[in-house]
């Protein structure tokens, strides 16, 4: 193989890998941030940059002069709406350091777009660009039309326009990592922006006769765009979320390498073996399965050194403690799978056929696991037998025994705070009396139920710790994020206004009311961080659940029609979510009531979630006027 057909080859493997990298960052957009208008502009440029680089990297294996001719076309799609998407994005960006748009950039932006639009319908026409030309061309392309002039002159104008807008919301960012960052955006958004311009219309003389210097510096842009794009995601990355950075940097760096660096690797590898001719083009299939492979083993094996790397600072041993709870967490499962092989062991060490293990939680007695059969015991009565104290009837080392009809039960006690009642152990009263080595290993096996329960229940109380503080710590993390790029503004506005949109807050309602009788969305919702919500928590024993489906339906009762209740058309909304949430009906159910169907439903209740989310911040906004009248006042 030649020097230029070398050249030719990489620069093939070069265009497919940007198109892989570009369509996985398009993912991580549409999958992580979409809710952020930066995120949804770059995932709008990703979308151009994979349609310009799959129509170029399809164009150069197909051999009929035809398909090569649409190729061409599908990827002036991708060319035709890249300026007005980088206009988006610029804007997008510049509205998050706090200079949105009063009305004239959006009206601007929708021309940028109706333009693009005009060239596109010229493309059939053979207007904007004419027919394939392969003669005497160092690569096939389409040919140049007076048209093509004018999209250039647009093309320049729009990004000349993007980065002046990139430039003023720099200058308007005022942290060192909000400017570094935005430093990378900018850095990174002239990779799509030059990379995807076809020179080849323009220069096509020039290289023709240089045939190596075109093909070293097409080899040398895709490279440069397939690194730039990626820095340019990295940035985008921060925008819209309230993560760490450390969160951040670690979720896609693994998406990166999980995706585009395996599949552009695999790629790379299978094709240069495919080309290498026979008998290696044979093992393709090998090596194909066999790079994937070993892609996601060194992924795997080697994370944990990376992910070390970026957690640096002080902060770096807590982390990993953190990472090793999540590792190491004693769940219900698992105390129910130990206690079972402690309840079997005694039973095999007393020559007895049933045992139990049960815990004592705030409402009694829970029975978490019986060997030998069920075991009918009242937990109620129970719970309240064992917390008054009945008489003993013997010791196993520290324990005591309580004849329970055919059983021994032995309450367990926390070590460290002997009143503390965590639980009871039972077994059958064997039929000899246990001395020596069975009194020894028994008392042996209570402990290691007696340790278990305690790991238990201390966990527990971590986690009722970590739900405690995690409103707070959300409300922290929203600040930072929105502190990076809006300064002194969003630290010193309402939170209110900063942290509660109403698209925002109608998300909120619709996941706390979808566990609103218990669940992680009402128990960890971002609605506790609400004014109103904590004002209630008071009310409410301090129990955050109860006071957030309390602040929930107050305000389903606030849009409550007057009058009698009916199934008219005013009380629909109501109707919906008092069946569908607060009394908990299926849906089936609901439309059947109410006389709809379930799409119609749908529809319905999308609409009622919405008013109760404007409701509550209506009483959020009262809530906070109630807070500052004081001062006010003073």
């Amino acid at each position: 193989m030649n020097p230029l057909n070398i050249l030719q080859t990489i620069n093939q493997l070069l265009a497919a890998g940007i198109a892989i990298t570009a369509f996985s960052l398009l993912l991580y957009a549409l999958t992580f941030n979409l809710k952020d208008r930066v995120a949804r502009s770059f995932a709008f440029i990703m979308a151009c940059v994979v349609t310009v680089y799959v129509g170029e990297s399809v164009a150069e294996v197909v051999t009929t002069p035809r398909w090569i001719e649409v190729w061409y076309q599908v990827q002036w799609v991708g060319i035709i709406f890249l300026p007005p998407a980088y206009v988006l994005l610029s804007d997008a960006v510049l509205a998050t350091t706090g200079r949105p748009s009063r009305g004239r950039r959006t009206k601007l932006i929708k021309v940028a777009f109706g333009i693009a639009v005009v060239f596109l319908a010229t493309i059939p026409f053979s207007l904007l660009v004419g027919p394939l030309v392969t003669e005497d061309v160092v690569a096939p392309h389409l040919q140049r039309t007076s048209l093509t002039w004018i999209f250039s002159v647009f093309y320049f104008l729009c990004m000349v326009w993007a980065w002046v807008n990139f430039q003023r919301a720099f200058h308007r960012t005022v942290t060192r990592s909000g400017q570094r960052r935005m430093g990378y955006l900018i850095g990174g958004a002239l990779a799509p922006a030059l990379g995807s311009f076809p020179y080849l219309l323009f220069g096509s003389d020039f290289a023709t006769l240089h045939t190596y210097v075109f093909w070293l510096a097409a080899v040398a842009s895709n490279l440069l765009v397939s690194g730039l794009i990626v820095i340019m995601a990295y940035a985008v990355a921060f925008f819209g979320v309230s993560w760490p950075d450390r969160v951040v940097k670690r979720r896609l760096t693994k998406w990166v390498l999980r995706g585009p660096v395996t599949a552009s690797t695999v790629l790379a590898l299978t094709t240069l073996t495919r080309r290498a001719g026979e008998p290696i083009s044979l093992f393709a299939p090998v090596v194909m399965a066999g790079v994937f492979l070993l892609m996601q083993y060194f992924i795997t094996m080697f994370s944990p050194l990376w992910e070390r790397w970026f957690l640096l600072g002080e902060s770096k041993d807590s982390l990993i403690l953190l990472q090793n709870l999540e590792e190491r967490l004693f769940t219900l499962e698992d105390l129910k799978q130990f206690l079972e092989s402690v309840l079997a062991a005694m039973c095999d060490r007393l020559q007895t056929q049933k045992a139990f293990a049960a815990a004592l939680t705030h409402t009694g007695m829970d029975f978490l696991v019986t060997v030998g059969g069920k075991v009918d015991f009242d937990s109620e009565e129970l719970t309240e037998r064992f917390r008054g104290g009945p008489p003993s009837t013997g010791r196993v080392g520290n324990f005591e025994l309580f004849s329970w009809g055919k059983f021994w039960v032995i309450p367990i006690f926390n070590s460290i705070n002997p009143e503390d009642l965590l639980g009871l152990i039972g077994v059958e009263i064997p039929d000899e009396t246990l001395y020596g080595e069975e009194k020894e290993a028994f008392q042996a096996l209570i402990e290691k139920a007696q340790l278990a329960l305690e790991d238990r229940s201390i966990q527990q109380l971590v986690f009722s710790s970590i739900e405690e503080i995690t409103p707070q710590m959300d409300r922290i993390q929203q600040l930072r994020a929105a502190a990076r790029y809006g300064g002194t503004t969003v630290l010193t506005a309402d939170n209110a206004e900063i942290l509660v949109d109403e698209g925002t807050l109608t998300e909120w309602v619709r996941d706390a009311l979808s566990d609103y009788w218990g669940g992680p969305d009402l128990s960890e919702s971002p609605l506790l961080q609400l004014e109103v919500v904590q004002n209630s928590l008071d009310a409410h024993d301090g129990v955050s659940v109860k006071a957030v489906r309390a602040i929930l339906r107050e305000a389903i009762e606030k849009i409550r029609p007057e009058g009698t209740r009916s199934f008219t058309l005013d009380w629909v909304l109501y109707n919906i979510l008092e069946m569908k949430f607060l009394r908990g009906l299926k849906v089936r159910d609901v439309a059947k009531r109410l006389a709809m169907s379930e799409a119609n439903l749908y529809r319905k209740q999308k609409i009622a979630i919405e008013v109760v989310a404007k409701t509550i911040l209506e009483m959020e906004k009262h809530a906070r006027e109630e807070v500052r009248a004081p001062g006010e006042k003073a």
